[in-house]
């Protein structure tokens, strides 16, 4: 008596059949050279909904969405695995009541020792929660990069009516005082004079607000030259500064590039007011359709070590908002730091909300 073929039982083997058959997380079932489904597992009745005695005996055809019947999609996905040994697709299916789920899918064409081929077994996977999650995060990072570009239109809004107003009227009064300095009494120029010196510094406090709110480089949508007049803020301090662009290739987008220079602001004003630092170095990277940048300086250094976290409560280094800024559009971010051997601020923000694979609810 010659030995059965195995492929003539797809579960040889008792435990090997026990095993796929209580299989729940995935469709795993064999189709027979001409696509009928010969086979039907636990997983497969859950996921696609039809029990055995429904489809057994149908061509698995049925579970795919019309627009790929009529584009011939199970013939070539058919063709291809013959053609390769395998074929991976990942897309949408339809259940036994006519609901789509996106799956991901895999054919392996069978076949036995002669090359005949015997038919095909069929791995599916539903991974529609997993790919509705991605989208709803997709659409959150979308949503926050509307969100930062409308909260830069009002620092710009607020950074041109203090200039062309409040700056204006403060340096209408500062002329006043000056002519007001040459027709009061000797007695009283001293006073005149600490008045025009006091709104003198006003103006400046009021630039200064100007350039923090809205640095007119960022307006260009140029992110290396914002940071580096940030830098030249300093530079003019004493503080040693370097800006490493070269693995920079092209600009990021305008609502990455306000992302990134928020965050590098804030730890740059962390060197400038906290660190006591002597030098300090940005570096800019593109990276995984992103940019990674590297704050680093040579000051005192914290314990405060962050990786992903938000560091000790009440810690004055703007260490929350700096991270939330990077993870609400799906980057992240990281603090690296000793007392007395300066700090690395590190994080990367993705170029845009990325694409979405539109599940339907």
């Amino acid at each position: 008596m010659s030995e059965p073929d195995p492929l003539d039982d797809p579960y040889s083997g008792d435990s090997f059949r026990l095993f796929v058959h209580s299989v729940q997380d995935y469709a795993i079932f064999m189709l027979d050279p001409r696509g009928v489904v010969s086979t039907w597992n636990t997983g497969a009745e859950r996921i696609k909904g039809y029990r055995a005695e429904q489809i057994i005996g149908r061509h698995f055809s049925v579970f795919y969405p019309p627009e790929d019947l009529q584009a011939g999609k199970p013939a070539y996905e058919l063709k291809v695995a013959t053609a390769e040994g395998r074929f991976e697709d990942e897309g949408w299916r339809v259940r036994e009541d006519g609901s789509r789920f996106w799956a991901v899918v895999v054919i392996t064409a069978l076949f036995d020792d002669r090359g005949t081929l015997r038919g095909f077994g069929k791995v599916t996977r539903d991974v529609s929660e997993r790919v509705r999650a991605e989208n709803e995060l997709v659409e959150r990072r979308r949503l926050f990069f509307h969100l930062v570009e409308a909260q830069e239109a009002e620092r710009r809004r607020i950074a041109w009516d203090v200039h062309d107003d409040s700056i204006q009227a403060m340096a209408a009064v500062s002329m006043r005082v000056q002519l007001l300095a040459g027709q009061v009494p000797a007695e009283h120029l001293p006073a005149v004079r600490a008045l025009d010196t006091a709104v003198s510094e006003t103006i400046g406090r009021l630039r200064d607000l100007v350039r923090r709110l809205r640095p007119p480089t960022l307006d260009e949508r140029d992110l290396t030259e914002a940071v580096g007049a940030h830098l030249q803020q300093l530079a003019a301090q004493g503080i040693e500064t370097e800006l490493e662009t070269t693995e920079l290739t092209g600009k990021p987008p305008p609502e990455a590039s306000v992302t990134l220079f928020r965050i590098v602001g804030e730890a740059l004003t962390n060197v400038q007011k906290h660190s006591r630092a002597n030098r300090v170095r940005v570096r800019l990277r593109s990276i995984d359709r992103g940019t990674l940048t590297e704050v680093t300086d040579d000051g005192v250094g914290t314990d405060v070590v962050v990786v992903g976290g938000f560091g000790e409560p009440g810690s004055h280094f703007g260490l929350q908002a700096m991270r939330e800024r990077a993870e609400a559009v799906g980057g992240w971010w990281e603090l690296i730091s000793e007392p007395g051997r300066g700090a690395l601020v590190r994080f990367w923000v993705p170029d845009g909300p990325g694409p979405g694979a539109g599940v339907e609810q």
